[in-house]
């Protein structure tokens, strides 16, 4: 109940008379007379000059209807009181309320203003994320809510410089090469047998081949093998194709590689411009289980000299130094 009903309410109460009895004003003009009429016969009865019975009675009963209104409108005004009082409490609630709204919303454009991504893009993933799922079935706000939890998740790993994901990757690997502006250094295992064939492996050349016409990346890729037989004309093939997109590669050969490049163990990784590693752990039967985004500065140098070391150990293209 808001306080306008509560302040309505009491009024009707003091106005209408309870349980079907008197009314109020019928009761105040009742006592009026009944006082007025008392004085009048105590007056008489002391056989006073019949001015003052009357000025006695009418002074006496218009005291008391006097007295009876200024009862009544004290207890009007404290209900009045009470309900301005009530009233003012919601509104300093809702007063504060809005302010601390006004205050998160301020606060959340200043970080947005102050981010070094591009706010169009954030108040554009705000603006249709509020709206997406309004008129459809209750599966698109669900999905909605999912890929929202799931993009913020992102978010707060990639401050932490580090996040993963379970599986098989199939945006990042596409999204960090096409927003690389200087350099690709990326080794290939037996892992990615089935990966170049494939309709994200396709995906992944392309975005290469764009990479080095639009803005002069620089690709390296490194095959990876055991031993030297298993360089047969399939991986030439493949060598050959990607060198045609202008990517520069070498291939290797681990059992030749000298002693203390052997010791440290060779995943499957991509390094970008230098500052990020992309990492992709196979499980106990050759298939991909987890890709690794890792920016910690100590990780990503480590990559970077391993991937110098296995280069100079490779065979093939004398460009790519």
């Amino acid at each position: 109940m808001n306080a306008s009903t509560t302040g309505r309410g009491t009024s009707d109460s003091l106005a209408r008379p309870q349980g079907g009895g008197i009314s109020p004003f019928l009761l105040k003009t009742l006592i009026t007379v009944v006082i007025g009429g008392f004085t009048y016969a105590l007056t008489n009865a002391t056989d006073q000059p019949e001015v003052w019975k009357l000025t006695a009675s009418i002074f006496l009963g218009g005291a008391a209807m006097i007295i009876q209104y200024m009862i009544d409108f004290e207890r009007r005004l404290g209900a009045v009181e009470s309900s301005l009082t009530v009233h003012n409490t919601e509104m300093k609630g809702l007063v504060a309320e809005g302010f601390a709204k006004i205050n998160q919303a301020t606060e959340l454009f200043g970080l947005v203003e102050g981010s070094a991504l591009r706010p169009d893009g954030v108040t554009r993933l705000v603006r249709n994320a509020t709206s997406v799922g309004s008129d459809g079935p209750p599966i698109i706000r669900a999905f909605a809510q999912a890929e929202i939890n799931r993009l913020a998740t992102l978010m707060a790993n990639l401050n932490q410089q580090h996040t993963d994901y379970d599986g098989e990757d199939h945006d990042w690997i596409v999204s960090l090469t096409q927003c690389a502006s200087g350099s690709i250094d990326a080794t290939s295992t037996s892992v990615d047998h089935d990966f170049w064939p494939s309709e994200l492996g396709q995906r992944y050349l392309r975005a290469q081949r764009d990479a080095i016409r639009s803005r002069g990346v620089r690709i390296r890729r490194l095959f990876i093998v055991n031993t030297p037989d298993q360089i047969d004309r399939a991986l030439e093939k493949l060598v050959e194709r990607q060198q045609s997109l202008g990517i520069h590669v070498r291939v290797l050969a681990l059992s030749q590689l000298p002693p203390e490049a052997g010791i440290d163990t060779t995943n499957d990784f991509i390094v970008f411009d230098d500052s990020l590693s992309y990492e992709v752990e196979p499980d106990l039967q050759g298939m991909n289980a987890k890709t690794t985004l890792d920016l910690r500065e100590d990780r990503v140098a480590r990559r970077v000299k391993r991937f110098e070391e296995l280069w100079e150990a490779g065979d093939g293209d004398p460009e790519g130094e």
